[in-house]
């Protein structure tokens, strides 16, 4: 049996926690997962105050009625779970130097990334945006597998999503000009980024379907790491012919072994499936690793206890800062301009 890292040590000392939105996403995953961590949620803030309420009557921690309230709070780890387009007012309100994480993407778009990134330079913030796919156990004890040199050089990338995602259940999607790469997609492309770095370039295309309000739900992309590495994922929301060939899987190969991912979550979501990780070492036949959690909750779990330690200065280092994070949206930009450019044209005959 392999034995790899899949949870990030819970801190020691970690602070209360004060929550910015009341949405799907908080009660179905921070919430859990904080409680299975055993951190301390103080309070939590939305404007739309019967939805906090809602939340506050099933786990009994304070509602703050206004925005000034919530940031007035000493001593504690703040957590955006906010749209992109209310960070900054929030990150602007925020006591200087607090931690913070901050919900994906890092705003709308690399402008707004840009803006964020200023406010938490100028106002000494310990910011993090919360790209919790590099905590789920199966992608911890990947990335633990290559650091051991398991998979030898890391040669090959392959991202590939069958999905038939059900998009009816956000409506406020469909009116936004960026969907697909900017909330779903960026996660698998900063999965990328930990895993080989910086990429020289990206070929992308992105679209949506006719069955679909949504502006994008299917995409194609290239990432450029010179001669030695290929990296591509095929990403289609659309596939809505029964469960058999649908697929939400990473294919990823090295000089001297390779792994295979399953991201279960988005299988039958919200229902979702297991996660998956098999690893093949040389000669050694293919092996299960054991996995103990799933992305939804346990990711966020960790994520949340890494910057909890960070910030009682156990860690030196901030995984998935503002300034990292800020280089997964240029991808992210790179990838909608590579998109909206011409392709390269086919010569005819004449």
């Amino acid at each position: 049996m392999i034995e790899l890292q899949q949870h990030w040590p819970k801190a020691t000392t970690p602070k209360p926690i004060v929550i910015f939105g009341a949405g799907s996403i908080v009660r179905d995953a921070h919430l859990p997962a904080y409680a299975q961590a055993g951190y301390t949620v103080r309070g939590i803030y939305d404007p739309d105050i019967v939805l906090a309420r809602e939340l506050s009557h099933d786990h009994e921690f304070a509602v703050y009625e206004t925005l000034q309230d919530a940031v007035a709070q000493d001593d504690v780890v703040f957590d955006l779970a906010t749209p992109p387009d209310a960070h900054a007012e929030v990150l602007r309100a925020l006591p200087r130097g607090a931690p913070v994480l901050i919900q994906k993407p890092m705003g709308s778009d690399l402008d707004d990334a840009t803006e964020i990134l200023r406010i938490c330079e100028e106002r000494a913030l310990r910011a993090a945006v919360n790209f919790q796919l590099r905590f789920a156990p199966m992608m911890l004890a990947l990335q633990d597998a290559i650091a051991q040199g398991m998979l030898g050089e890391v040669v090959d990338f392959d991202a590939w999503l069958a999905l038939d995602t059900p998009w009816g259940l956000w409506k406020f999607l469909e009116p936004l000009p960026r969907v697909e790469l900017s909330l779903h997609s960026i996660h698998y492309l900063d999965m990328v980024r930990a895993l080989l770095g910086e990429p020289l370039g990206i070929h992308a295309k992105t679209i949506g379907h006719p069955d679909s309000k949504i502006a994008q739900t299917r995409t194609a992309a290239i990432l450029d790491y010179g001669a030695r590495v290929r990296c591509a994922l095929s990403i289609n929301h659309n596939h809505g012919f029964g469960r058999r060939h649908q697929a939400c899987e990473f294919r990823i190969c090295g000089t001297e072994g390779a792994a295979y991912v399953q991201l279960g979550v988005n299988l039958d979501y919200p229902k979702g499936e297991a996660d998956i990780l098999e690893i093949k070492t040389g000669d050694a036949p293919w092996q299960t690793v054991n996995l103990t959690g799933a992305w939804f909750p346990e990711a966020f779990a960790s994520r949340m206890s890494q910057l909890q330690r960070f910030a009682s200065g156990e860690e030196d280092q901030l995984i998935s800062s503002v300034a990292d994070a800020w280089k997964t949206m240029a991808v992210v930009e790179a990838a909608f301009q590579s998109s909206a450019a011409p392709a390269t044209p086919i010569r005819s005959m004449s």
